[in-house]
């Protein structure tokens, strides 16, 4: 057999398996291995007992801590006019003996600030024994504290916060905790059970916990009210529609086998409201929310965790993300070569092929940065040992220096889970380094890394280091969504509140470690939960190759960005098949204006296997993003410092235009430019443009915002427009980002209307945004400043003259 027929067999059995994979995604409620949890059934169920908050029992101002007393009910059952309803009743005491119990107990709560614009509310359903332990879900694993900023003032009924962008109010009988704006206007205020039942006659779960009868375990019932028109966003690496109002939302990470199904593999706790507030809840624990699905104007967050910690800030979607970031943790730069291209497939088996695909690369002058190998670098395709296969391989240190002189970075892929015929499963499992049963032995067949484990970390560490010193560039971390649920953790914790964290552990180990042997910020993964901003970048999954599968991904873009995350990519034209070309054109568009850009999927991924037009097309999209490289870095600089998306959604740059928070297929690149992608054959597609004037990156036409637009996509298969009174930083092309001239930059100026511009620059040598701005002087434009002192040398041009200059170029 030759080798060429060797690994196309190798690729063929790596691809059965992977469609398997695909075929059979996993549905929620299948008591299947790692269905994700929703625990909403808990608070529906007629055996279990529920404590519903009723009052303030007592309160200290200046601590802002007390205690809710809760009164105790039960499920029983109404019939009318051949209806039956299960309503809440009061019920009384069953336990035994009488005098030890309290039927109505008093729990603690409290209320606390963090900064002008962050609330805290936290309340308990009995003791916290554990309740001052640092989180990784938070900077430095403690959240700040700012009692300055709020003046305390006693209001008839209870206690009132105040600070300069809105107040906290607690009503002691019934109780409440009203959150208001600046203004006075009521954002949102805790439900009591006398809210509902008095108004209403359909039975809702009022802000309460639950006490489960077959284990005595208890889970919290958050139950905020929503008000007519409210939007909600968020929620993590959502598939489903933009908006979640009217969703229920299981928050528990997945192998979603996909991108158009309602897991996720990157749920995050985390929301905002089209309101003017957003809500974190603090807990590695399952989480449902359920945004008014069962009851239109009642958002319950129902949380694993037998205690609530949500934090609540207040102030338009900017101010939201900045705060919550501010919490949890901003996004590091990545490193300059990571926004170039990244070519891949699945999968790239030898030495041969790479340095085939590099050199094809640069002979077709499609300018890329990084050449990814997927499964098969190991002897045993998918088998994670993390040698190079020696047979395919026979020098991978002088491979990785051949192509780093060329402007190539190499990526490499790994997974967490060791199957039992790897030969580090005896290893793992004798040193105890992975996750076990209630019994010690192993809950899966495969030996799951146990990263809650400092020994396990070390060791994984130096395997990984190893690769990175080598000259590896990135690891791609895959996987990390089913770390089991009924398993120990060396944490001491099961995995009811180790799942959705491990995606964190395991996002950290990577990157520290990268760090501290490359230099650079930089990941390549699929799994996250809170705090996973911190170490760029993630990926969107295994995309279809469907039109409505390109969609799906950018409504999980927009909703990854709205969570906290500033990086984002995906896989253009999809993974699970060969991408048909039309699909592919349109999509990698789309793909080259995202934060970093991977084909990446079945083969053929490489440009020059399709048809001389498309390679054509597919290098004239790459340029174009080559070209717009300054921009990009400074837009992704400046996101690290204020914890915006890249991709970004219209609202976020204009939440007082009501149109732009119904968008959901058209983006912000940065602040400056709009993308509306071709998601369907054709030529033009309608485009909701906000308020101002938009100038056509690729023709130049003005267009009026303020509603909708019919335009045509440019040569670049994408809608492009740029905001009037933008400068647009752009560099000579190169093949690569390690060839580019950053001493010479165009500073290019889009003006319908605007006399004075602005826009960034971040040069890699040093990473400090500097502001830019031109003023109109005739015809031309003239730098009304210059940050950097003549070291770099501008050249100023409108945009009609930058392009007819790279006409005749």
């Amino acid at each position: 057999m030759t080798r060429r027929r060797l690994y196309s067999g190798a690729f063929l059995l790596s691809l059965d398996l992977m469609m398997q994979g695909s075929a059979f995604g996993q549905i929620q409620d299948m008591k299947l291995l790692n269905v994700p949890i929703d625990i909403s059934n808990d608070f529906r169920s007629f055996t279990n007992t529920y404590y519903l908050a009723d009052s303030l029992a007592k309160f200290n101002p200046t601590t802002g801590m007390g205690e809710v007393k809760y009164k105790r009910y039960n499920y029983q059952t109404r019939q009318a006019f051949n209806n039956m309803l299960g309503v809440l009743r009061p019920a009384a005491a069953n336990e035994f003996p009488t005098t030890e119990y309290a039927a109505a107990p008093s729990l603690p709560f409290s209320v606390e600030f963090v900064s002008a614009r962050t609330i805290r509310i936290r309340a308990a359903s009995g003791p916290q024994l554990k309740g001052n332990e640092e989180s990784l879900m938070l900077v430095g694993g403690k959240a700040p504290v700012d009692s300055k900023s709020w003046k305390y003032s006693k209001v008839t009924g209870g206690h009132q916060y105040t600070s300069t962008y809105g107040s906290v109010t607690v009503l002691e009988n019934p109780w409440h905790v009203e959150i208001r704006d600046a203004k006075g206007k009521l954002l949102t205020k805790t439900i009591h059970h006398q809210d509902n039942a008095e108004a209403s006659y359909t039975p809702v779960m009022p802000f309460s916990f639950v006490r489960r009868a077959e284990d005595y375990s208890r889970s919290m019932s958050a139950a905020f009210a929503l008000s007519p028109d409210e939007k909600i966003f968020g929620c993590g690496e959502s598939f489903t529609q933009f908006n979640k109002r009217g969703q229920k939302v299981v928050l528990w990470g997945d192998d979603a086998n996909g991108i158009q199904n309602e897991t996720m593999y990157k749920p995050i706790p985390f929301f905002m409201s089209s309101r003017g507030y957003g809500m974190f809840m603090h807990t590695s624990s399952p989480i449902t929310c359920d945004f008014g699905k069962y009851f239109n104007a009642v958002n319950s967050m129902l949380i694993g965790d037998d205690a609530l910690d949500l934090f609540v800030f207040v102030g338009e979607p900017k101010d939201i993300l900045d705060e919550y970031t501010n919490l949890t943790g901003k996004a590091a730069m990545p490193p300059l070569w990571s926004f170039g291209f990244w070519q891949s497939r699945i999968t790239y088996f030898s030495e041969k092929e790479g340095r085939e695909v590099a050199a094809k690369l640069r002979e077709n002058k499609i300018p890329a940065d990084v050449i990814h190998f997927d499964t098969g670098w190991f002897t045993t395709d998918w088998r994670t040992d993390y040698k190079f296969a020696p047979a395919r391989f026979n020098d991978p240190k002088g491979m990785i220096s051949d192509l780093k002189k060329d402007g190539f970075h190499i990526s490499l892929w790994q997974l967490p889970y060791f199957t039992p015929q790897n030969k580090l499963f005896p290893e793992l499992v004798e040193k105890g380094l992975v996750v076990k049963d209630a019994k010690g032995n192993l809950p899966y067949e495969d030996a799951v890394l146990d990263f809650s484990n400092p020994k396990t970390v070390i060791w994984y560490q130096e395997k990984i280091a190893d690769l990175l010193k080598l000259g590896v560039g990135a690891i791609k971390v895959d996987f990390g969504e089913a770390a089991p649920a009924n398993g120990l953790y060396y944490s001491g914790k099961t995995g009811f509140y180790e799942h959705n964290l491990y995606p964190l552990r395991y996002n950290k180990a990577v990157a520290d470690i990268t760090k501290k042997v490359s230099g650079d910020n930089i990941i390549w993964a699929r799994s996250t939960w809170a705090g996973s901003q911190r170490y760029p970048l993630h990926w969107g999954g295994d995309a279809e190759n469907t039109d409505d599968a390109m969609a799906a991904e950018l409504r999980g873009g927009l909703s990854f960005g709205l969570s906290g995350f500033s990086f984002w990519s995906h896989d253009i034209g999809g993974f699970v098949l060969k991408t048909p070309e039309e699909l592919y054109k349109r999509w990698a568009a789309f793909g080259m204006l995202t934060s970093h850009t991977r084909s990446h999927g079945a083969p053929p991924k490489e440009a020059w296997e399709y048809s001389p037009q498309f390679l054509k097309d597919f290098r004239m999209a790459d340029e174009m993003r080559y070209k717009l490289m300054p921009y990009i870095y400074a837009q992704a600089k400046q996101c690290t410092e204020k914890g915006l998306p890249m991709v970004r959604a219209l609202f976020v740059e204009f939440p007082n235009d009501p149109g732009s928070w119904l968008i959901d297929n058209e983006y912000m690149f940065g602040a400056d430019m709009l993308v509306a992608p071709m998601f369907e054959a054709g030529t033009e597609r309608n485009v909701y443009l906000p308020t101002g004037k938009w100038i056509d990156y690729q023709s130049g036409q003005v267009y009026t915002g303020g509603g909708w637009n019919v335009i045509k996509a440019g040569p670049v298969q994408a809608v492009v427009l740029v905001r009037d009174g933008s400068v647009i930083p752009h560099i000579k092309l190169a093949q690569s980002t390690a060839q580019m001239d950053w001493k010479n930059l165009s500073l290019v100026a889009y003006s319908a209307d605007s006399n004075t511009l602005k826009g960034y620059v971040c040069l890699p040598a040093d990473n400090v945004l500097r502001e830019v701005s031109l003023t109109k002087q005739g015809t031309g434009f003239q730098l009304t400043n210059d940050p950097l002192k003549g070291k770099v040398k501008f050249q100023v041009q409108s945009n009609t003259d930058y392009s007819q200059a790279q006409a005749r170029n």
